[in-house]
């Protein structure tokens, strides 16, 4: 079962209907592979989430699943809005992951990698980032949740692992976040998932300040509308597997 926004729904590694796969499907399709007739998968985790969106929509539909293993990735949207308290965010989120584990299931978190240090408002957000990540891994002690630690991995310093919105995973960068799960869970996994792209060559400055406008431009204008309309990119958008079931 997994639970979450973008980066758990795949976002940006699109299967050729358009469909995100992403880590949690790749991580699924391998999981089925060892576990055999039986297996279910569910994902109900949906872009640009907040922390009580995802609580509020997704964890009731999936305790009635009555899942054995649990991926819980919340909090990322919150903490890129002006107005997050993270203390009390992740007061928040530890009473979750008792909840979660309250069922006797398994629960994965995640310590995110560092994405701000490429993108604006790193001087605000990134504290944060690093706070959240700090208490994830807090909370996954508490609670004997199993903790994949992404923050730690400099391979994710290469924007090759990126998608071109400079937020979300590219196919690789899910990929190798999928080799990690399964690390974690101590399931063989693809040794390929675990490649790096070759690092993109240096720009020159003025090529560089053209992609940075253009991507302004497509991708943080738009971001900032929908902060100032109270709108959100998943508002029309459905989870992909509401419902356990085969891979």
């Amino acid at each position: 079962m997994a639970l979450g926004d973008s980066f758990t729904e795949g976002m940006d590694d699109p299967y050729a209907d358009g469909v995100f796969r992403g880590w949690a499907d790749l991580v699924a399709g391998r999981l089925s592979e060892v576990s055999g007739p039986g297996f279910g998968y569910a994902n109900l985790a949906i872009r640009g989430r907040l922390f009580d969106g995802i609580v509020g929509e997704q964890l009731e539909p999936a305790l009635a699943m009555k899942p054995d293993l649990i991926s819980f990735a919340a909090g990322a949207n919150d903490v890129l809005r002006r107005k997050c308290d993270p203390p009390t965010l992740m007061a928040r989120f530890d009473a979750t992951v008792v909840r979660l584990r309250d069922t006797g299931a398994d629960v994965l978190l995640f310590r995110f990698a560092d994405v701000m240090s490429r993108l604006p408002g790193n001087k605000l957000v990134a504290p944060r980032i690093r706070y959240l990540n700090q208490a994830v891994g807090e909370v996954a002690d508490r609670n004997g949740a199993r903790l994949v630690d992404l923050w730690h991995d400099h391979e994710y310093a290469n924007p090759a692992l990126w998608s071109i919105d400079r937020l979300h995973l590219s196919a690789a960068g899910h990929r190798r976040t999928a080799a990690h799960v399964l690390a974690v869970l101590g399931v063989a996994t693809d040794p390929a998932w675990w490649d790096v792209p070759a690092r993109p060559g240096a720009k020159s400055w003025p090529a560089a300040r053209a992609d940075d406008l253009a991507w302004a431009g497509r991708y943080l204008a738009p971001w900032i509308k929908r902060r100032l309309t109270g709108r959100s990119s998943g508002d029309t958008v459905t989870a992909k597997r509401p419902n356990m079931g085969p891979m």
